[in-house]
């Protein structure tokens, strides 16, 4: 074989080398590649799981406190609750309560039933920076309301508009009342409403499950009842394998009349406030004495610990510390804040009653 055959076969020989190196190293960078890339979709997975599920903390939308029938003619045809971030639960007239339930960035068909306003309930919109939603309401709010400015949608002046009634419910004309969030935006938009925020929200909120076996004073807590009157309890059933409590209103298990899911609470955080009759009213409304601070309970995944609670104007935000004076923060998930009277049986129990 010739010399210059010689040299053309080292030449092929090269070039189909270098082409097979080229071949392996582009192989190894696509590998690479779809390495670095799988790496980069599991740390976004990993930071999409932290991410707070109770509320959106980037977004500015205000929110909006509506009023919620708690008689219990209507236990079995409320719904929406479980659509909101915080359920306030306060004594009214005649021994019962009333709800009122936050809502924020959501888009419930369905809230039910609405019913009138309370003046106390004010404060607890107010602290919220939220829009009140009320089916009429009492001498004493209605004149708060105008009073204090409060941003305001009333079915009074709405029905059929931003508020319907169910009237396939067969309970009375006013139980049957329910709005739902789409009309509630519509409703803001047109009253020219603000319907953005800057104030941060009530509590603080952690996305890893607390762990509060090691806090001073912690009490097992898988069963709760919180008496507002002699005929009406409260009551919150731990689901250890949910980690959340089911609702009991006395004794009747409380589940969504649209979604037919039982309500449950991530969170309650409960304590005493004084109520006392208002004086000359036919009804037997009441006043809450809520300024001030005291003491109470955060109760989560099945442990309660000892609070202390402080509020010290109307507008102003109800303040949550351990007994230490560290700033309460409560589990991911919504919240029921009972704001029980004074005098009454607070139960926190390491067993369910059969």
């Amino acid at each position: 074989m010739s010399k210059l055959k010689k040299k053309k076969i080292l030449l092929i020989i090269g070039i189909v080398a270098v082409i097979l190196i080229g071949i392996v190293a582009c192989l190894f960078l696509l590998k690479e590649d779809k390495h670095l890339e799988n790496k980069n979709e599991e740390e976004k997975e990993v930071v999409e799981e932290k991410k707070l599920k109770i509320l959106d903390l980037d977004s500015d939308s205000r929110p909006y406190a509506v009023m919620i029938n708690n008689n219990s003619a209507v236990w079995k045809y409320q719904s929406g609750l479980m659509d909101a971030y915080m359920i306030y639960e306060m004594l009214v007239e005649g021994g019962i309560t009333r709800e009122m339930a936050l809502f924020k960035d959501a888009d419930t068909e369905k809230i039910a039933s609405v019913r009138s306003s309370r003046h106390y309930y004010l404060d607890y919109a107010l602290e919220n920076d939220a829009i009140y939603v009320h089916w009429g309401y009492s001498p004493q709010a209605i004149s708060d309301i105008k009073a204090l400015g409060i941003n305001n949608i009333d079915g009074l002046s709405y029905e059929g508009t931003y508020f319907f009634r169910d009237n396939s419910i067969k309970v009375s004309l006013e139980h049957r009342g329910y709005t739902k969030m789409e009309s509630l935006k519509k409703a803001t938009d047109k009253l020219g409403y603000r319907d953005t925020t800057t104030s941060e929200p009530l509590l603080s909120y952690t996305v890893d499950s607390l762990d509060l076996s090691n806090v001073e004073g912690v009490k097992d807590a898988k069963y709760v009842a919180i008496k507002f009157s002699g005929g009406y309890t409260a009551k919150f059933i731990y689901d250890e394998e949910n980690k959340v409590y089911k609702r009991k209103q006395n004794n009747t298990d409380m589940v969504d009349y649209t979604s037919k899911e039982n309500f449950t609470a991530k969170n309650i955080i409960t304590y005493e406030v004084g109520y006392s009759l208002i004086s000359g009213d036919s009804s037997g409304r009441l006043n809450m004495s809520n300024i001030g601070s005291g003491t109470g309970y955060f109760i989560t995944e099945g442990k309660a610990i000892p609070i202390k609670w402080e509020k010290n104007t109307r507008s102003g935000k109800t303040k949550y510390t351990l007994e230490n004076g560290e700033e309460l923060v409560v589990n991911d998930g919504n919240t029921y804040i009972e704001l029980q009277p004074k005098g009454q049986t607070l139960t926190i129990d390491s067993e369910i009653p059969a």
